[in-house]
């Protein structure tokens, strides 16, 4: 077993519904085309039995990866989740003290970020740097293309 994954519900419900399609839906049809590829004779020159061959091991190792992830997975208890300060699964409001641009996140385990849908991971240096911090409170982000200063401007569940 590997290290712990902190995950919420959803996002364990969502690695096992897709560790359910892979195993139930994408290695049997793999197995149809290794079968299928098979059956056209000579296999060292078989460029469709490879391709499946390799498709198939591709999904072996996701499947693998997937069983282990859930394997090690804890559940993150959101009703302990205290709004006092920026920790996982609170959401945010910052405001971008260059532009006055008013963002707003929920910080999520990294296997749960989706920047298009507000979710940040915690290991991205704008969370790192907010995690811990009160509303009010100002924050310099040193980011790939320089230094950011945002100030807190709310925090919820």
């Amino acid at each position: 077993m590997s290290n712990v994954t902190y995950l919420t519900k959803e996002g364990l419900d969502k690695l096992q519904k897709e560790l359910d399609q892979l195993r139930t839906v994408e290695r049997p049809a793999i197995s149809q085309m290794i079968a299928e590829a098979r059956d056209k004779g000579d296999l060292s020159e078989n460029a469709e039995y490879d391709a499946a061959k390799e498709a198939q091991g591709m999904l072996e190792m996701r499947i693998a990866k997937l069983e282990d992830s859930i394997a090690s997975a804890r559940i993150i208890d959101e009703s302990k989740i205290s709004t006092d300060k920026v920790q996982i699964l609170t959401k945010i409001k910052i405001k971008n003290l260059a532009n006055n641009a008013v963002m707003e996140y929920t910080l999520v385990p990294e296997s749960e970020a989706n920047i298009k849908e507000g979710r940040l991971s915690v290991g991205t240096p704008i969370a790192k740097a907010l995690l811990g911090k009160k509303k009010g409170e100002k924050v310099e982000v040193t980011i790939p293309s320089g230094l950011i200063k945002f100030e807190i401007i709310d925090i919820s569940r």
